[in-house]
């Protein structure tokens, strides 16, 4: 297996830039891109999900690293709770929500077991694993 030397070669980052694609998609139509504010809070928290990826990978040691993962798994969670309201008040239909509800437990998951195998496996020396 090849080192991973970028963020954007984690997969736990690539699926969760699919589910801001796919939150900004479904946000910036009918009622949905008219709630200001359930639409803002569910794409920041989708981008959180990626950025605090990026952002941990760029840190200078391991836990400093699974600190941001932890972050970037509480915005996945965020996300939910904010896809059964928009469900509840019809800014989604049953399809939208599963499909994105999915892909933010995807989320959750990848980036949960790329924490644990950051903890296993401490970057020597506290350098960057990236190029």
């Amino acid at each position: 297996m090849a080192a991973i030397t970028r963020f954007e070669d984690l997969i736990a980052w690539q699926e969760s830039r699919t589910l801001v694609k796919w939150i900004y998609k479904n946000t910036s139509d009918g009622t949905f891109a008219k709630d200001y504010g359930m639409r803002d809070q569910i794409q920041r928290a989708a981008v959180s999900v990626m950025t605090n990826i990026a952002e941990g990978f760029d840190c200078e040691s391991s836990a400093e690293f699974a600190r941001f993962l932890s972050i970037a798994r509480r915005s996945a969670v965020e996300v939910q709770p904010l896809l059964y309201a928009a469900l509840d008040v019809e800014h989604i239909n049953q399809d939208i929500f599963k499909s994105h509800y999915e892909q933010a437990k995807k989320c959750k998951a990848l980036i949960g077991g790329l924490k644990q195998s950051v903890l296993k496996n401490p970057r020597r020396n506290n350098a960057p694993s990236r190029a």
